[in-house]
């Protein structure tokens, strides 16, 4: 199901933060602490990063209380790349600045991943994190398949052009220094951005985008876990 850490290739090295702090009120439990295909997801999740060549630590970022559950569920698992489990902040950027504060000195590339994104591969992993090696920032995306119109009040105002309107991903990779100028940033201005892209962006800093995929789905509420299982069982993992 996951292969062994391979060898990294020759690029900066890479810290992954994944960040497990959510509250999962519209799942209606933890949704992190859930069974998905045998394993609970964020042992799924921290499994694929450790399989990847292209991570080479991992931080995981949650609530105070979940740290020592986060860290015996690594330790299970044989997450050997983990490097510490923090207390998350009030915000996704105060609890992406967080793991971001812990990443080793020695990392030319940070990438931040939501933990509620099981299904993420090593492929798109090892996408994400050659692009931002090459461009400096990089997140996976997939395109808009929905006509999408903007609202207000009920009334339509206008169609947006689908061919320019992607679904964004994580995880998201970064150049060390840009994210954490970046988050440092969002931070003090106390912003509350959905994703860390929207972080750099404050910079002018430009984001490029690599190949995502439908099955790496972010669990929000029952109906995405159905999806997960599916998907689990057509890749034969369920």
């Amino acid at each position: 199901m996951f292969n062994k850490a391979k060898k990294a290739p020759d690029r900066p090295f890479c810290s992954a933060v994944i960040v497990a702090g959510g509250s999962s009120s519209r799942m209606g439990e933890d949704k992190l602490a859930m069974e998905l295909g045998g394993m609970t997801v964020i042992e799924r999740t921290l499994r694929v990063f450790q399989a990847s060549a292209y991570c080479d630590e991992i931080v995981a970022v949650t609530r105070s209380e979940k740290i020592p559950e986060v860290a015996a569920i690594a330790r299970e698992a044989g997450v050997t790349k983990l490097k510490c489990v923090v207390t998350g902040g009030g915000t996704r950027m105060a609890s992406s600045r967080a793991g971001v504060r812990e990443c080793s000195a020695a990392a030319g590339l940070i990438a931040i991943h939501d933990a509620a994104r099981p299904l993420v591969t090593e492929e798109i992993i090892s996408r994400a994190v050659r692009a931002a090696a090459e461009r400096g920032a990089a997140a996976p995306a997939i395109h808009v398949k929905d006509t999408v119109r903007q609202a207000r009040g009920g009334r339509v105002l206008r169609t947006l052009e689908r061919d320019e309107l992607f679904l964004m991903q994580t995880p998201q990779v970064f150049r060390a220094d840009l994210i954490r100028a970046a988050l440092d940033e969002a931070v003090k201005l106390r912003l509350s951005l959905t994703d860390d892209c929207a972080a750099v962006m404050l910079l002018d800093a430009e984001v490029f985008l690599v190949e995502g995929s439908e099955e790496n789905l972010k669990l929000t509420t029952p109906a995405d876990v159905y999806a997960a299982e599916a998907i689990l069982e057509k890749r034969g993992e369920a």
